[in-house]
């Protein structure tokens, strides 16, 4: 899973490109890429499919200031590390 952080005064929006750089070199392309952009306060989670053609979604935006989205991020994170389990 990608990770890439800019810093709080920039949008989360700047780093969807270069994460979805890094998400598009993946040799396994047949499963869902995950990728998490984050500024230090706020997050947002991409998941790409490669085939048969890259499609991107963008999650909502959470930020650790709102009450549970810190909660909600780690349940995110939880998913996907199990989900990349064999």
């Amino acid at each position: 899973m990608p990770l890439e952080a800019k810093r709080t005064t920039f949008s989360l929006s700047l780093g969807i490109p270069q994460a979805l750089a890094y998400m598009l070199a993946n040799p396994e392309q047949t499963q869902p890429t995950y990728g998490l952009l984050c500024s230090g306060d706020s997050f947002s989670f991409l998941k790409l499919q490669s085939q048969p053609t890259a499609v991107y979604g963008l999650s909502n935006h959470f930020n650790i200031l709102n009450d549970g989205d810190l909660a909600t991020v780690l349940q995110i994170l939880r998913k996907i590390g199990q989900s990349a389990l064999p």
